[in-house]
């Protein structure tokens, strides 16, 4: 099979299209002939060295695709499956373990549905496992046309909370467009004066961007982080939050099958819409990653074998 390959850390360029054995599903595991795999900020960080994992590795966290063999009770040969890849995404075969995938619903293509698990599991995590945003709330969303952040606007909106969304003018109408109630351009507008406003601040950006949500944060409200790997001062990012009155929390995403397929039916259901910046071959993961790493795409990006 053909797989996208790191076997040393470095630019686009050790990104290797080469051939592979293809990977053996254990017990409690499949085998996906992988239909679509998307791409997330962490697959450049691990490229990179920014984040630490084993090589060679074949990257890719998400998949959608097809069962051809399984050893686990639920799945069988034929399912169409969404979730979490064991041995690498960027692949045609892909391992995954059962309790990290759903079945993926009729009428959801392969693509949108690759795009769905890491950003659609951290928006709903943060939002209401942490975030805790009820009904009613208020939520300022920082970064809102990303990957996470266009699932997240959606999921708040759905869930009957106030949105607001910040990002640079290009993206104004694209937010709104989403559901955002209010959109900040934060090249020209005080993001600060609406995040005073926010019971919930989910904080896609990092840096400058938490450092400014955390002066701004108000008593009783949630700040909550997903930058990965952890920024070294997030324990002081919690106590400026406590000394505030406020909670800061960080969010470290888990693979949950039911909140996988309740974000897969809302999709089915045209509930939610997924944007897809690019959809490109396998072969253009070099391209895929640059697209990434700019950190101005629209929504996700997709690789299909």
């Amino acid at each position: 099979m053909k797989v996208v390959v790191v076997h040393a850390t470095g630019g686009t360029d050790v990104l290797s299209h080469e051939d592979a054995e293809p990977p053996e599903p254990g017990d409690g595991e499949v085998l996906i002939r992988v239909r679509a795999a998307s791409v997330n900020p962490v697959d450049w960080k691990v490229r990179s060295g920014l984040v630490d994992r084993p090589l060679p590795v074949v990257l890719g966290d998400d998949v959608a695709g097809t069962v051809e063999l399984s050893r686990a009770q639920g799945f069988s040969a034929g399912d169409d499956v969404l979730g979490w890849a064991l041995s690498g995404g960027y692949a045609e075969l892909a391992t995954a373990r059962a309790g990290e995938i759903a079945h993926k619903p009729d009428g959801v293509r392969f693509d949108h549905a690759a795009a769905i698990p890491m950003s659609g599991l951290t928006a709903w995590q943060a939002l209401f496992d942490h975030g805790r945003l009820e009904r009613g709330g208020t939520v300022l969303i920082a970064g809102a046309a990303g990957g996470i952040g266009h699932i997240a606007i959606q999921l708040a909106r759905f869930a009957g909370a106030h949105v607001i969304g910040t990002g640079s003018s290009r993206n104004r109408d694209f937010v709104l467009g989403l559901g955002a109630d209010e959109y900040v351009d934060y090249t020209r507008e005080d993001v600060a004066a609406a995040a005073r406003r926010a019971d919930v601040l989910l904080d896609l950006v990092g840096g400058d961007t938490t450092r400014s949500l955390l002066q701004a944060v108000r008593p009783g409200a949630v700040l909550a982080g997903i930058a990965y790997p952890p920024p070294a001062d997030w324990p002081a990012t919690e106590q400026a939050a406590r000394d505030a009155g406020a909670r800061a929390e960080y969010v470290m995403t888990r693979a949950r099958p039911d909140q996988l397929t309740r974000l897969a039916e809302l999709v089915a259901a045209g509930d939610m819409r997924i944007e897809l910046a690019a959809v490109l071959p396998l072969t253009a993961a070099r391209q895929a990653h640059e697209l990434s790493e700019s950190g101005h795409t629209r929504g996700k990006i997709v690789l299909t074998p």
